[in-house]
């Protein structure tokens, strides 16, 4: 039973990303704008894979800054999606050390930082992670798995929502 239900959730996880990123391409994707809780968000968004982190044997660490507002106005479902997704990838490429979700102001803008002790990725790799159905390990033995929709997915939803993504990443040393 235990296999028939990843398989099943891996099976959902793709048919998701499918449709959310066909109603991205389609301009369909509607977004909301409602009071979100940043304390119960990154709470939330920890949670979903604490479990992974456990198995693993790796540390996740959630640092809040002290000036982080209660609230602020966004689309919840899209954020922890955003977060999630970075989380999972974090933890998909770290055998050992930690994973660290940080959230502070960064002038009037929020700034969500996942950061990893990874496998890092060259500066090529990181070119091509956020073209569809692309990653940065392109070999028919990929190690990891996945779509190659979920960055792509990430990017398109935070710029829907005004903002944007950047990532730092050396190979050996993880990535941010």
């Amino acid at each position: 039973f235990g296999k028939i239900l990843q398989s099943g959730k891996l099976l959902l996880g793709i048919v998701n990303d499918i449709l959310d990123f066909s109603k991205i391409e389609a301009g369909k994707l509607e977004l909301e704008s409602v009071p979100v809780d940043l304390v119960g968000l990154l709470r939330e968004a920890s949670a979903m894979v604490q479990d992974r982190v456990r198995c693993q044997g790796l540390a996740l660490k959630i640092k809040k800054a002290p000036d982080l507002p209660e609230r602020c106005m966004s689309d919840p479902v899209r954020l922890v999606q955003v977060l999630v997704n970075l989380l999972t990838n974090a933890v998909k490429f770290t055998e050992r050390g930690s994973v660290t979700l940080a959230a502070r102001r960064d002038g009037e803008q929020l700034l969500f930082q996942v950061t990893d002790t990874g496998i890092g990725m060259t500066q090529e790799q990181v070119a091509r992670i956020f073209h569809p159905f692309e990653q940065a390990d392109t070999s028919t033995t990929r190690r990891f798995g996945g779509t190659g929709l979920g960055l792509t997915i990430t990017q398109r939803i935070i710029t829907l929502l005004d903002g944007d993504i950047r990532v730092e990443s050396s190979p050996g040393q993880g990535s941010c």
